[in-house]
């Protein structure tokens, strides 16, 4: 399969999941949910998969990837026409958990397709790829969402953003024979597969952790701008071309990456991200001017965007043989299990103090993160 197909399919997944996370957050504000409930809309994309994950993984690894994918993207359709058709808190609550479930198992198959093109030596550049496609995606779904709420309201906003996962659904109908099949093999079996003996392998669990302080804080910002531009009196269209930043940031760093990803270690690149990413979130609560709110999105994009491609080729290069969807799905369960915990702790703490707080909690966990990376470089380097 070729790396410019399975961009196009991330980019039009994408581009839906994160476009609905930004309408579900600023149509639940606009039928006056509080910041509890809307965090609790965001926690449900996360809440399935955090349950599912592992399972969806294994399932993959069993049957490969055209069946899950193909059922994920229609999925992924559906929940996003769910408040066309019946608007209201409740349907939002809905849509995010369907949503949610049909982008985990999406997102999973696709690592699984871009791990199983080349060989160890073009991993990192391949995921740089993949990322890239997640971060044009994340730039067109905020920013069409932002300006189609302004134009045409919330209901066909989620129209429009369903038409993209559904060209994605046409797509992988029409060439699901170039999708890669299943690679059985003798550490595949079900009854050799121990989740603790992935988490006792020291360089997954480290890379586990660092993966989940960064989505964390990518996390956040999904959840938490639409909340705090809102309060601050600033306009969909606005809190769209802020987000927009962030993405339009993860797409620059990731598109020079593949340039430089075979002379950079992957460490060095992580810990940069870290404090990079913290130091972005240490000054948002300063900030009520839209251009410095884009500035330091932008900060935080650069950031973010570029850790997550050396994490992947950690992941896949320390994964068992036959095993690459079930760590990959046992990420995604870590992930989720913050991204449901992470909006509800952060609207309560949002409700009860304030925004800022919410900021510099979260700086701190990504400092910190850095911090500790740090020395695990410094205790493994030669």
């Amino acid at each position: 399969m070729k790396l410019s197909l399975v961009f196009l399919l991330t980019v039009l997944a994408h581009a839906g999941f994160t476009g609905s996370r930004v309408t579900v957050s600023l149509f639940a504000i606009r039928l006056h949910a509080s910041p509890v409930e809307v965090g609790a809309a965001m926690a449900l994309y996360a809440l399935l998969p955090m349950v599912l994950a592992v399972t969806a993984g294994r399932w993959i690894d069993r049957i490969g990837v055209a069946r899950p994918m193909t059922v994920a993207a229609a999925v992924v359709v559906a929940g996003l026409l769910l408040p066309v058709a019946v608007p209201g808190l409740v349907t939002l609550y809905l849509t995010a958990t369907v949503v949610g479930l049909g982008f985990m198992v999406y997102h999973v198959a696709l690592n699984n397709v871009v791990g199983a093109i080349g060989g160890p030596a073009e991993r990192a550049t391949n995921f740089s790829w993949l990322a890239l496609g997640f971060s044009a995606g994340g730039f067109i779904g905020p920013l069409l969402a932002g300006f189609a709420i302004d134009a045409i309201g919330h209901r066909l906003a989620f129209l429009l953003l369903a038409s993209f996962p559904a060209m994605a659904l046409a797509t992988l109908l029409l060439r699901r024979g170039t999708l890669p099949r299943v690679r059985v093999t003798p550490t595949a079996l079900p009854g050799e597969r121990r989740l603790r003996d992935l988490l006792a392998h020291p360089s997954l669990r480290r890379a586990f952790i660092v993966s989940g302080v960064i989505a964390m804080g990518w996390d956040l910002y999904t959840f938490v701008i639409p909340l705090y531009g809102s309060r601050i009196g600033l306009s969909a269209s606005t809190i769209g071309i802020i987000m927009g930043s962030f993405a339009a940031a993860t797409f620059a760093v990731r598109l020079v990456m593949p340039a430089f990803v075979r002379r950079l270690r992957e460490w060095p690149v992580i810990i940069t991200a870290l404090a990079i990413s913290g130091t972005a979130y240490l000054l948002f609560p300063f900030s009520t001017s839209v251009p410095l709110l884009i500035a330091l999105s932008f900060l935080l994009g650069v950031g973010l965007g570029c850790a997550q491609p050396m994490i992947m080729a950690l992941l896949f290069s320390a994964s068992p043989p036959g095993r690459e969807g079930e760590v990959v799905g046992l990420r995604t369960s870590m992930l989720s299990a913050s991204s449901t915990m992470l909006p509800l702790v952060s609207g309560a703490l949002g409700a009860a103090v304030g925004m800022g707080p919410v900021f510099w909690a979260m700086a701190a966990c990504l400092l910190t993160g850095g911090w500790i990376a740090h020395r695990w470089h410094r205790a493994v380097r030669p």
